[in-house]
């Protein structure tokens, strides 16, 4: 097994300096999380008002209809800890308004529905707050595409994205993060009994060990499974990995002239300013 631990002291210096940076060189000083009761949102929430000062940041909770009372509870938990501003906006109304038309839709059109209705909050909230909207993915869940398109991948910047799920964890015990939420299972919360762990059929610490090995250390499929993993598993994996590339890039555009946004034209993104 890797030791995926992680020096918690230098990773808090370097997210929290890295949040301030991005936010400061657009112009803002606040940020907008929506903070959903979840590890990697309250991590995320915890490391924005390091960086950047409680009373910068606002916390938006979005239940749906469906949403557990200990999400609501345990998001509360992060908005008293960190001393954020915080509103509570519900998703019914926007989600319904589309999944009532289609008696027979899916629970992952559904889950995709209700995603992109908490983005849209998001987004409309921090114009109001003048924040930028503050990115809860963590390096696991962007490798498998475990996200809606548009919905919770969506962000100015994501300040936990090169951790995965087991460091999360690491960081948020060192950070304070409520043991409640460290230690509980899981899960997007988009209906009753829906486990992360669940819908992707195998556990975060199993997965993280693979991806390490594939991502970090650039390890063959073949030489994952000479180091005692399931070969149906790692294909799997890889299987994930490649199928979710597109999540993971900025939209590719046809190539018709000289100067194609993405191949010839690569500025630096504060060209200009």
């Amino acid at each position: 097994m890797k030791n995926l631990d992680i020096n918690t002291d230098l990773a808090t210096e370097i997210i929290s300096g890295f949040i301030h940076s991005e936010t400061t060189r657009a112009g803002f000083s606040k940020a907008v999380i929506g903070v959903s009761g979840g590890i990697d949102s309250a991590l995320s929430c915890f490391l924005a008002a390091h960086a950047l000062g409680g009373e910068n940041v606002l916390a938006v909770r979005m239940p749906y209809t469906t949403s557990s009372q200990d999400s609501l509870d345990h998001a509360q938990l992060v908005i008293d800890k960190t001393g954020v501003q915080s509103t509570t906006i519900p998703i019914g109304a926007i989600a319904d308004g589309l999944i009532n038309q289609f008696p027979d839709m899916s629970k992952m059109c559904q889950g995709n529905i209700m995603a992109r209705s908490r983005m849209i909050v998001l987004y409309d909230r921090s114009v109001e707050f003048k924040g930028l909207v503050v990115g809860t993915s963590n390096k696991t869940e962007i490798l498998l595409g475990y996200s809606t398109l548009f919905g919770d991948s969506a962000c100015a910047f994501n300040p936990i994205g090169d951790l995965y799920k087991t460091q999360v964890r690491q960081l948020s015990r060192a950070l304070g993060v409520p043991d409640i939420i460290v230690d509980k299972a899981p899960t997007a919360d988009l209906w009753a009994g829906q486990t992360d762990e669940g819908e992707l059929g195998f556990t975060y610490a199993d997965v993280d060990q693979l991806l390490y090995l594939l991502v970090d250390e650039r390890y063959t499929p073949e030489e994952c499974v000479q180091e005692g993993f399931d070969k149906k598993f790692v294909e799997t994996v890889v299987k994930r990995i490649q199928r979710s590339h597109f999540k993971r890039i900025m939209p590719p555009i046809a190539k018709l002239s000289n100067r194609t946004i993405g191949y010839d034209f690569l500025y630096l993104r504060d060209w200009g300013t």
